[in-house]
């Protein structure tokens, strides 16, 4: 039937299919996909596009998502669907989607009905391991093996990074030193494995010898690189790395990640002007860059920086993130700039659709302690959402307070409330010692240490580089 008919039809009416299942999808119309798949069965199209099983098998996951499993095994069963790409554009989805347990089921339903994994399938596969933090992918590692992808380079990098993120770093090096062909995505996987891992010396002697091994940096090479100089205070390795960038990379102020890399590095070791230098040369300055620069001029104590700085953000009609807001309410704190730090906060969810979290509940009680305002504080604490109160850290901010205004009743019970959440947390008990001595309440240091005594809690010892 299909032989004899024009291949202008054919495009047409594959065209009209897909339209079709794309408007269903977007109105979530699960029983017009059945009725249309039945249409396609009846015909024999199904059976000749694989572009048409794709957006089928997609169409279903997306309307079925209370019984996705059982809906693609009828569908996958009595479609006869053996080609991989719709099983891979389902594996893809599903991760896409935040499915990923779903996505490792696709992958065995394939395997058992003798579908063809190919190397698009297992990336997938392999990406959804590492989100479940599961030892399925160690499965999949055989699998690559013994059907002899193990010389695929782009399976090489989605296996470095599924141990680098799930199973440990220095299995990832053992694939990444056995790999017969490498590259630079390979490389930025093991990187980026050792800097979350903070394993930062590794890191550095990884990136120093990526040329030795015939691999050239790349934008997210030096991006990690930094951030690795940045976790060891290396400032004269982080110059070094920002040299390199300045001879190889073409437009360095169009990578925002890159200039944030800089800025962080440049911020955490005390350089604030070399910071806002890097800052000033961004082409277009995102939320990131700014975010960036505010938390440079936060943690070396320029807190009047941060408040003029987050004004020009507002000004320049760049949407705060809630990083930028922590920074800045706490920025407030630390001038007394009380008014202004609780309009800041007040404007996170009338201004910018922004829930505050824990850690802007804990600045905003920050905010009124500082300024002895303990009545607001602890007007704040008694209205906060249960998800807020469950948090150690506003609790931690009010008892900080007690400490510093003498206000022992409220302290203790902060302080009781913190314990619940955290029994081992030490810092609570500190703060709880402080408060007590401050207030030369000795009986009750004695009975605290005590209680720390009978359950095992012992203070950090102190310590000093000096000698």
């Amino acid at each position: 039937m299909f032989s004899k008919t024009p291949q202008y039809l054919h495009s047409s009416i594959h065209e009209s299919l897909n339209n079709l299942l794309t408007k269903f999808s977007q109105t979530n119309n699960l029983k017009s996909v059945e009725q249309l798949h039945t249409h396609l069965l009846k015909t024999g199209i199904i059976f000749i596009s694989y572009t048409l099983q794709t957006n089928l098998t997609y169409s279903y996951i997306i309307c079925s998502q209370q019984n996705t499993i059982k809906t693609l095994t009828k569908l996958f069963n009595s479609s006869i669907i053996t080609h991989p790409v719709p099983f891979n554009s389902t594996i893809s989805c599903f991760v896409r989607n935040g499915y990923p347990f779903v996505a490792l089921k696709t992958l065995s339903f394939m395997h058992v009905n003798g579908v063809n994994i190919d190397t698009y399938a297992l990336c997938s596969s392999l990406t959804a391991c590492c989100l479940t933090k599961s030892g399925f992918g160690k499965q999949v590692h055989t699998h690559v093996v013994k059907s002899g992808w193990g010389c695929s380079v782009f399976l090489g990098s989605a296996l470095v990074d599924f141990y680098a993120k799930s199973m440990g770093v220095g299995d990832a090096r053992k694939v990444f030193d056995e790999m017969p062909v490498r590259n630079t995505v390979c490389a930025n996987a093991l990187l980026s494995g050792y800097a979350d891992a903070k394993m930062w010396v590794e890191g550095i002697e990884l990136f120093r010898s990526m040329p030795g091994l015939n691999l050239w940096y790349d934008n997210w090479t030096f991006t990690v690189a930094l951030s690795v100089c940045c976790g060891l205070y290396a400032i004269e390795s982080g110059c070094e790395i920002h040299a390199k960038v300045i001879r190889t990379v073409h437009d360095t102020g169009t990578d925002v990640f890159l200039l944030s890399s800089l800025i962080d590095l440049y911020g955490k070791c005390g350089m604030v002007v070399k910071a806002k230098q890097v800052f000033n040369m961004a082409r277009f300055a995102d939320v990131v860059l700014w975010t960036s620069m505010l938390g440079v001029y936060g943690r070396n104590g320029r807190h009047d920086e941060v408040i003029r700085l987050f004004k020009q953000m507002l000004i320049k009609k760049i949407r705060p993130d809630g990083v930028a807001f922590v920074t800045v309410i706490s920025a407030c704190g630390h001038t007394g700039q009380v008014d202004l730090g609780a309009e800041y906060f007040e404007s996170m969810a009338r201004d910018f659709g922004l829930t505050p979290s824990p850690e802007h509940y804990g600045c905003l009680v920050d905010l009124f302690c500082r300024a002895g305002e303990l009545e607001k504080a602890w007007n704040v604490v008694n209205k906060m959402p249960n998800e807020v109160s469950a948090s150690v850290t506003v609790w931690g901010a009010l008892l900080n307070a007690c400490c510093d205004h003498g206000h022992v009743d409220l302290g203790k019970f902060a302080a009781r409330r913190a314990l619940e959440l955290d029994l081992m947390n030490t810092g609570i008990y500190v703060l709880l010692s402080n408060m007590f001595a401050k207030c030369g309440l000795w009986d009750e240091i004695e009975r605290l240490r005590e209680l720390m005594r009978d359950k095992g809690i012992k203070k950090d010892i102190g310590c000093s580089w000096t000698a």
